[in-house]
């Protein structure tokens, strides 16, 4: 049994997992507390922590039906992230190992996320065995990365975010719509009822020969089309339009990039997670471009597409049995951990 912490932004997170098998995973999501200032107040998001992990631990313990003494290692997000949300979950999961005198790991979230696409079922269950060789696509709020994974915990980055990640694309557009933060749900909401050909917008490095990104300019060009179009927020169709529009921009540059790095990895399968994830619109073109390329396709289930323990659990359980020794418990949070084969801080 293996108990998993994640609180590497804005959501509180515990789960229990035991050979692959998800027994518990709680979360606890800020956004309410966020919305008002239209984006994660950093000293906010660490306080909240504080008042809700233990709740959640407990929570995440009793669902598990699993007592603190029968727990057999302790894994916690490690970076990158907030270094006031690490801090809490990483030492919360720290002093528990101690106390149980247990192995502990920090856990890579990007790399969590690398695998979360594998967990799936009734119960959840990670089906690790085999990892087929794949592309990648990690699209969250703050991040967005391509990378190649060859075979379990075996990955390269191949590309990055430059500036804006997709998600902060999302997000930042939504406000100056006026709509509530996360603006990305909203949009992909309003995008279905819209004409995705409405409005022309930049598809940044779209014909870039490699896998980074940059949504900065994006966001610039839809800014100054609404300085210059001020009536434009008084009618309710030429916003869904507009929301079409921009989402179309946004999911053509995210698959065609990920298309493209698959051929030429020459791999068979393409894997997709991360918060953005959520988007119905790049979920729906990731799976026609990926029939049309025959590419084979997994998207992490919703559950695990957002910040959760359980893909922090089921790595740090994948690595132990693997044989990779627990950590100094004297380690410390890595905000900017880059993601890399065996990289450590």
């Amino acid at each position: 049994m293996l108990l998993a912490i994640e609180t590497s932004c804005d959501e509180t997170s515990a789960a229990v997992v035991h050979e692959g098998r998800v027994l518990s995973n709680v979360v606890s999501s800020q956004t309410a507390l966020h919305e008002e200032y239209g984006g994660v107040v950093p000293e906010l998001a660490a306080r909240e922590h504080l008042r809700n992990l233990m709740p959640i631990v407990r929570a995440a313990l009793g669902q598990a039906a699993i007592a603190p003494n029968r727990l057999e290692a302790v894994a916690a997000t490690r970076g990158p992230g907030l270094p006031g949300a690490l801090l809490v979950g990483l030492k919360a999961a720290q002093a528990l190992a101690f106390a149980l005198r247990r192995p502990w790991l920090g856990i890579h979230h990007h790399e969590a996320h690398l695998y979360s696409p594998w967990i799936s079922g009734e119960p959840p269950s990670a089906v690790f065995l085999p990892v087929q060789p794949n592309v990648s696509l990690i699209v969250s709020g703050g991040h967005t990365l391509l990378a190649r994974v060859n075979g379990e915990l075996d990955h390269e980055l191949l590309g990055g975010t430059l500036d804006d990640a997709a998600g902060e694309c999302f997000d930042k557009i939504g406000k100056l719509l006026g709509l509530p933060y996360p603006a990305g749900p909203q949009i992909d909401r309003l995008a279905r009822e819209g004409n995705s050909s409405a409005y022309s917008f930049p598809r940044p490095l779209l014909d870039d020969a490699s896998d980074d990104f940059s949504f900065s300019g994006l966001k610039t060009s839809v800014r100054y089309f609404l300085r210059d179009h001020p009536r434009l927020l008084e009618d309710g169709q030429a916003i869904r339009d507009l929301c079409a529009s921009v989402q179309r921009a946004i999911v053509e540059v995210l698959v065609a990039k990920t298309v493209r790095a698959a051929r030429r990895a020459r791999v068979s399968w393409v894997t997709a997670s991360g918060g953005v994830t959520c988007n119905q619109g790049l979920r729906r073109a990731l799976a026609t471009a990926c029939t049309a390329e025959q590419l084979q396709l997994r998207l992490a289930e919703k559950v695990f597409c957002t910040d959760n323990a359980a893909m922090i659990g089921i790595l740090a359980e994948r690595k132990l049995a693997r044989g990779q020794a627990a950590m100094d418990l004297c380690a410390d949070i890595a905000p900017g951990w880059a993601l890399s084969p065996g990289s450590m801080p």
